[in-house]
């Protein structure tokens, strides 16, 4: 079943790029790069199921998510995009352009790889019920109960942005914490798909990000044949927060190539 996923439009008749966000994100993790770009692009971005503003529901695989995001570009009457995804909404985005690649004229995949993953975010769902079971009233009280479990205070902080107020006051997560537990291993398994994706494709990784080792350049080749494979100095897994200048100018340099 395909879901109605929150969005932003900027709308124009700029050429379209549409922008998925990676797990616990949302598209509010991109709104400083939203506010860039629109000069130039006309920028679509979405909150993915169980994510940010939209809907929560049961699965969580690729081929479904993809849908979900098919759905809003035929809502936008939108033909054709480039597709950006980081982490997971990478994996997002190579389904949608293996499955659909007439409707996407360039790919860009940060800081993931079409392969599986190890389970790898205990320590994540961990913290996030000790917040649900401290019924924190402050961001305070939230951040005290992560830091039982988690050590580093930038990944307490992005998961942060999730939390709202309940009507009683009580910080909440907003994302379907249970739906994405529950299904975690379709995440963490390859995206959908069958065929290779012809398009031009930029793979921007980042230099301290053990996400798109050496050892995957085959699997991606296979996949994704015209991929060029860039290396983002000085970033790690959240390239486009942590080195966020450098982040835009190779995306702006792959918009604008052939």
């Amino acid at each position: 079943m395909t879901l109605d996923l929150h969005h932003m439009d900027t709308g124009g008749q700029k050429p379209v790029l549409v922008i998925l966000h990676g797990l616990f994100g949302s598209l509010d993790n991109w709104r400083s790069h939203i506010r860039s770009w629109q000069e130039k692009y006309r920028v679509v971005a979405m909150d993915l199921r169980n994510h940010g503003q939209s809907p929560h529901a049961r699965g969580m695989n690729y081929e479904d998510m993809a849908l979900d995001v098919l759905r809003v570009l035929d809502q936008l009457d939108i033909e054709q995009c480039s597709l950006l995804g980081h982490s997971m909404g990478g994996k997002v985005a190579i389904t949608l352009a293996r499955r659909y690649p007439q409707r996407i004229s360039r790919l860009i995949v940060a800081d993931i790889a079409p392969m599986a993953y190890e389970h790898g975010h205990e320590d994540i769902f961990k913290a996030m019920h000790a917040v649900e079971d401290a019924q924190p009233e402050s961001r305070r009280e939230a951040d005290d109960a992560m830091k039982e479990v988690i050590d580093t205070a930038t990944i307490r902080q992005f998961l942060a942005t999730n939390l709202v107020r309940d009507e009683w006051g009580i910080l909440v997560w907003r994302v379907g914490l249970e739906e994405i537990e529950t299904d975690y291993s379709a995440i963490v398994a390859p995206p959908g798909g069958e065929e290779a994706y012809p398009g031009p494709v930029l793979v921007l990784r980042g230099e301290r990000s053990d996400y798109v080792p050496d050892s995957a350049r085959n699997v991606i080749m296979q996949i994704l044949p015209q991929a060029h494979i860039e290396t983002l100095k000085g970033a790690g897994h959240w390239l486009h927060a942590e080195q966020p200048e450098g982040f835009r100018q190779s995306v702006d340099r792959f918009m604008t190539t052939g």
